[in-house]
């Protein structure tokens, strides 16, 4: 049975040209040795319900576009449009309130997006429902592990009912066990959401494991180098030949960035 989030999901994406448009984005920072360019005349969209992993090595601007993409900042240039309203974020580290309950962590993302106070325990359940973790409503942040903290995150950025779900590397504190069940896990909830999804990652098979198209930046500062859209089928596994044999042609594009930036 779809989800209520799954067809308020399908009803809106069907009106939308695209979930986000970024169009000849820069950011620069400036710095004691003057402005730094960080992000430069970067164009892409995001179609409604589509899967986009963004890869690059380190400090070639990734979390800044995502950043930016958040609303959190502002480009240099260029614009930045989210149609389907505020985009949800979630990062790399949980950042629950360690003196909340995970359904009281989630249920602050109800209040704040204006649900009525009678209907937040019951979708807050229904939430950690989708995310596996029946039951957990009650528990406090220290009795969660860190898989399970980061599927109440993942419930918590669902709860503010955006089209737009904005990932910065966030199973890269996981062991490998937790992640590869993270990652079927996202899969099946985008699966049935139909959200879409921006995922930065510096991992290459994960962004081949999981996204429709993968988009490599380049380093200093961020370009959009390349893309490659994945036609393998889901479900996918690390350990897959195609998704090896695919993650084996980025990562030759991706050391050739690398090496052409001095990089080391």
């Amino acid at each position: 049975m779809a989800t209520m989030l799954a067809k308020a999901a399908e009803g809106s994406v069907a009106e939308l040209t695209h979930a986000a448009r970024i169009e000849h984005v820069s950011k620069s920072f400036s710095g004691p040795a003057g402005s730094q360019l960080v992000l430069d005349d970067i164009s892409l969209d995001v179609a409604p319900g589509e899967f986009v992993t963004i890869l690059g090595a380190s400090g070639c601007g990734k979390s800044t576009l995502l950043n930016l993409v958040a609303g959190l900042d502002k480009p240099s240039a260029g614009s930045i449009e989210t149609p389907g309203g505020r985009p949800a974020l979630m990062f790399q580290e949980h950042a629950l309130f360690p003196w909340l309950t995970a359904g009281k962590n989630i249920e602050l993302a109800l209040r704040l997006r204006g649900v009525a106070k009678a209907d937040r325990k019951p979708e807050a359940e229904r939430l950690l429902e989708l995310v596996r973790l029946g039951g957990s409503y009650g528990k406090r942040v220290h009795e969660l592990s860190g898989g399970m903290r980061q599927r109440v995150a993942l419930a918590r950025a669902l709860a503010q009912d955006s089209q737009l779900l904005l990932m910065d590397e966030p199973f890269a504190a996981l062991d490998a066990i937790t992640r590869d069940v993270l990652h079927g896990e996202l899969t099946r909830i985008w699966e049935e959401t139909n959200l879409s999804v921006l995922f930065v990652t510096h991992n290459v098979r994960e962004a081949v494991r999981l996204a429709q198209r993968v988009v490599l930046l380049s380093s200093r500062p961020g370009r959009v180098a390349k893309e490659w859209t994945v036609g393998i089928p889901q479900p996918r596994r690390i350990e897959d030949a195609d998704v090896a044999e695919l993650s084996l042609e980025i990562t030759e594009h991706l050391r050739g960035e690398i090496r052409r930036h001095g990089q080391h």
